[in-house]
């Protein structure tokens, strides 16, 4: 025999209960979320030309921010980040102390820059387009990160964790930053154009 047929009533408890479960069982990465830099596997690399030849690359450390990130709606995403001017690091002592002086980033009068987003939109491949302001050496300008973020994931410590790597490239110049050397053969001892790429672990606050 079977049993009685299912009241209106039931099927409407039914729906939603399993409008119900499959919000609870959306990932939480599908949710936006707030982050903050784990400055400890944080780092910002930069790469300039030397004597016109050579690449020359430092990095800097303790370096700390936060993220903003809507995966409904990324273009609700945001992102700022404060460098130590002083932590510059070439692994040659020389050229870092000329590097802080007033020379280039006079850290003692500018100690820190600053990277502020105002919009972020899709670009090609998965990356994101981080548009933003810079601020260095005393100088703001606009600038555009090539960006790539990856997927929420428990770490060994149970903690959520998410990664950014970024890149763009800057006028030293713009910056004011325009010391330089010219060469007996011709050309400068520094160039000009500027590669960063900033490498970024996020955990929960």
């Amino acid at each position: 025999m079977h049993g009685p047929p299912t009241s209106i009533h039931s099927r409407r408890e039914m729906r939603t209960a399993i409008v119900a479960l499959t919000v609870l069982a959306a990932p939480m990465s599908a949710q936006a979320s707030d982050w903050v830099f784990d400055s400890a596997h944080t780092s910002a690399q930069f790469a300039v030309k030397h004597m016109m030849v050579s690449t020359v690359r430092g990095a800097f450390s303790k370096i700390t921010g936060s993220a903003h990130l809507d995966d409904t709606d990324i273009t609700k995403s945001s992102v700022e980040a404060v460098i130590p001017v002083d932590s510059v690091d070439t692994r040659e002592a020389k050229r870092d102390g000329h590097l802080k002086s007033p020379d280039f980033f006079d850290a003692a009068k500018f100690p820190t820059m600053t990277f502020k987003s105002t919009s972020v939109s899709p670009g090609t491949g998965g990356h994101l387009l981080v548009a933003g302001i810079l601020t260095l050496h005393g100088v703001s300008k606009p600038v555009v990160l090539d960006t790539e973020i990856t997927p929420e994931l428990k770490t060994l410590g149970g903690k959520s964790s998410r990664g950014i790597s970024a890149t763009t490239r800057i006028s030293r110049k713009d910056f004011g930053l325009v010391w330089n050397h010219a060469l007996e053969t011709g050309g400068v001892a520094v160039g000009d154009e500027v590669t960063i790429q900033i490498d970024a672990e996020l955990q929960k606050p």
